[in-house]
């Protein structure tokens, strides 16, 4: 059988997949693309995804899968002892479904308005005060996930895949510093996610110290 392609972006959300295929143990390849940049790269990440996003899976059969939660969910179908979700019968694959659309559907798209705003709205004023309003609202949506944290992992004993999502956006903007102030109970969940060594060698990838 073919492996699995998944096409990605140093940093992006894409290194939440890598990591889930690598801790589900799924043969797959590589692709890295700077996906925003015009050229044959993206002229073919469009084909296989139209809105022109990574992560986006090709799986063996050709078919493609796209949305980060609709492909964990998948692998964890695919390979259910990686424990990337509850079981259907344990009683926290609730909260997890909960936690798990609440970071795709509520805060990512924090990044979507966030990163450029003019693209939604004027220059100037109008896409600077977009642009504050849009990283208000993710400060509140962490504060408000804070609270919902267990420990070490984030339904408490339990690992699962939200500890991926936490470990590589906690990565992202407000910054290491914000997150090790204000939300100290997600700080943790990362790093306890991180010490995995499968999760810590993607992590190394993605997100390369710095030089001195």
């Amino acid at each position: 059988m073919k492996p699995y392609e998944l096409i990605g972006s140093a940093g992006c959300g894409s290194a939440i997949v890598e990591m889930a295929l690598v801790l589900a143990n799924v043969p797959h390849t590589l692709t890295d693309i700077p996906y925003l940049k015009p050229g044959p790269e993206r002229d073919r990440l469009l084909q296989l995804n139209p809105l022109g996003q990574v992560p986006t899976l090709v799986m063996p059969d050709g078919e493609v899968m796209t949305e980060s939660a609709a492909i964990i969910l998948h692998l964890n179908d695919v390979a259910p002892q990686a424990g990337l979700a509850p079981p259907a019968d344990k009683p926290e694959r609730t909260r997890f479904l909960n936690l798990l659309i609440r970071l795709v559907g509520a805060i990512y798209p924090t990044f979507t308005y966030g990163d450029d705003p003019p693209q939604w709205t004027m220059a100037g004023a109008p896409a600077d005060l977009l642009r504050e309003r849009v990283h208000m609202r993710r400060a509140e949506l962490w504060q408000e996930l804070e609270r919902q944290a267990g420990a070490p992992h984030m339904l408490g004993r339990r690992f699962s895949a939200l500890d991926l999502y936490i470990t590589v956006m906690t990565r992202w903007r407000p910054g290491h510093a914000w997150f090790e102030s204000v939300c100290p109970a997600l700080t943790a969940v990362a790093r306890e996610a991180a010490q995995e060594p499968n999760v810590a060698r993607v992590l190394r990838r993605h997100f390369p110290a710095p030089t001195e």
